[in-house]
């Protein structure tokens, strides 16, 4: 028998105030794949993430994780397993490295279990280990967005979720932190990931699914989207 998908979206619909945003996306993720959504900006990707995690209201369709329906309220869900790691990260600028990190072990059953996923972090993100006492305001760009995702895995959930990583970031360190989304990738998390630029998750991603005006118009490899000219030019400029 073929194991149940961790994650199973089925003609999800949700928006804000009166305007709907996504207009019924549906697609699923296994334990342990890596899967990303890219599309043009203000088409519903970090909507879609936002309403996994519960801070989008679902007005539509079915969300499932484990099988089982996701209950509405975000922090339910964050103590489910489900870790967001938002666009821009939103750290706690006068909070020290450390103490930022810790933010994401709110849920931790103990102080074992959350020293285990301190050291997990420092191993996966060594230079977090050197600034740990250092504040939050002072890091560079790259810097604050290892935080974010290291504050997401102290959560130490099943499923992790990164609306675009890249956002914001010089060539150069947009590398360095794809670079540690691989080796997230390789450790055998669970990562649902929002980027616009399908060639930077060529070699990482399981799937793409192509998202335009709130639907999935296209689903498939990376390496088929790539050769795909029309489709590039359509949706994503080329």
């Amino acid at each position: 028998m073929t194991a149940a998908p961790l994650l199973h979206l089925d003609n999800v619909r949700s928006g804000y105030d009166g305007v709907t945003v996504l207009k019924g996306v549906g697609f699923e993720i296994r334990r342990g794949e890596f899967v990303t959504v890219v599309g043009p900006n203000g088409h519903g990707k970090s909507t879609l993430l936002k309403t996994i995690s519960g801070l989008v209201p679902l007005r539509g369709g079915s969300i499932e994780l484990n099988g089982a329906p996701l209950p509405g309220e975000a922090s339910r869900i964050a103590a489910l397993g489900v870790a967001h790691v938002p666009q821009g990260d939103m750290l706690f600028p006068e909070m020290s490295v450390i103490e930022n990190l810790l933010m994401g072990a709110y849920l931790s059953p103990g102080r074992a279990e959350t020293n285990r996923r301190l050291e997990e972090v420092f191993e996966l993100l060594p230079k977090l280990r050197e600034r740990r006492r250092q504040l939050a305001s002072t890091l560079s760009g790259g810097e604050r967005r290892m935080v974010g995702i290291g504050r997401g895995l102290m959560m130490g959930g099943e499923l992790m979720l990164i609306d675009e990583p890249s956002l914001g970031l010089a060539p150069l360190i947009i590398e360095q932190i794809y670079e540690v989304i691989s080796r997230l990738s390789k450790s055998g998390r669970t990562v649902l990931l929002v980027e616009e630029n399908p060639a930077r998750v060529a070699d990482l991603a399981d799937r793409l699914h192509l998202l335009d005006d709130g639907e999935i118009v296209w689903s498939g490899p990376p390496a088929e989207l790539l050769e795909r000219e029309e489709l590039l030019a359509t949706y994503l400029g080329g």
